[in-house]
């Protein structure tokens, strides 16, 4: 298996109520074990996290809060977001660690959460908690997916606003000051950044099609609708999944119902370099949002104990 290009050496997954880190870089597959876990503050709810490079500090997001953790089990910063929300439901803050671990990314979604101010898009010193610039975003989120660049310091963040559609934006630092680009979109929903930071992927939010962009500027190299794939627009849906398996494959998920109203899925290959639907993939995976394609040919799923699977097709 060659060595993953996914930015992040490290992924997380919350099981048992731990921080479990994963080393995408070794070759295993199938169930992973962790290589470290970290305990979050007993009374915190983790709705996001991510861990350094060198394993020595975790990082999460509760509905309040954005905390920073050590291996050994202490909290070495807490930045508080304020006022404290008393929306139980309907924001989930999110945060991605910068690729050279010395910032973390935190999307807020405070109109939501009550705070009676603009959703917000941080920046902080990894290091300390403190913020190193903030922006007010055009949106009322439910909640926020970062991708970082794998060749450069920018970011991508996708803001989910229901049924009010998605927004997308690009931020990089310079300084003390975040250089904020927002994509001339509302209907688009980001879905996966390619393994060499070229191209990324959308959804409609409608769920009509997929679209290849190219980055960092946006235009479309191809888009594929629902037809594409023999089936009929008025029934089948694309979903908010899949994602490049290789840096010329894409995996894209559809959805519908049979006369009994049972709900299925199929995931199918497509060619990148030609735009042209391949064949069907078989991801081992029990619902269409439980697959994550990793760029280098495998792509994980989810044990039921919680843990990623690996899978390779060789």
């Amino acid at each position: 298996m060659a060595q993953s290009p996914c930015p992040l050496r490290f992924i997380t997954r919350l099981v048992d109520g731990r921080i479990c880190a994963y080393d995408l870089a070794s070759d295993a597959s199938g169930v992973l074990s962790p290589v470290m876990f970290f305990r979050p503050a007993p009374d915190d709810d983790v709705v996001d996290h991510a861990v350094s490079d060198g394993l020595q500090l975790a990082y999460y997001a509760t509905l309040n809060a954005v905390v920073c953790v050590s291996v050994e089990g202490a909290e070495v910063w807490r930045s508080l977001f304020e006022p404290q929300s008393e929306q139980p439901r309907g924001h989930r803050p999110s945060c991605t660690l910068s690729l050279d671990g010395r910032v973390l990314w935190v999307y807020r979604p405070d109109v939501m959460a009550g705070r009676d101010r603009p959703d917000q898009w941080a920046a902080l010193d990894a290091g300390t908690g403190a913020v190193i610039a903030q922006e007010d975003l055009q949106t009322v989120g439910h909640g926020g997916q970062h991708l970082l660049h794998p060749a450069s310091d920018q970011v991508l963040l996708d803001v989910g606003e229901g049924q009010d559609g998605s927004m997308i934006y690009r931020a990089s630092l310079t300084g003390a000051r975040m250089e904020l680009i927002s994509y001339p979109w509302d209907d688009r929903c980001l879905i996966a950044l390619s393994p060499d930071g070229r191209q990324f992927m959308t959804v409609h939010h409608e769920q009509g099609d997929i679209a290849i962009h190219t980055y960092p500027d946006g235009e479309v190299t191809f888009a594929l609708s629902v037809d594409a794939f023999g089936h009929d627009p008025d029934e089948i849906y694309v979903e908010w999944s899949g994602g490049y398996l290789t840096q010329d494959t894409i995996i894209v998920t559809l959805t519908g119902e049979t006369e009994d109203e049972l709900e299925w899925f199929r995931h199918y290959r497509v060619d990148v370099p030609s735009g042209q639907v391949q064949a069907e993939f078989d991801a081992h995976s029990e619902n269409p949002y439980d697959i994550q394609p990793l760029g280098d040919g495998s792509w994980l799923t989810t044990d039921p104990s919680g843990h990623p699977i690996r899978w390779t097709e060789s």
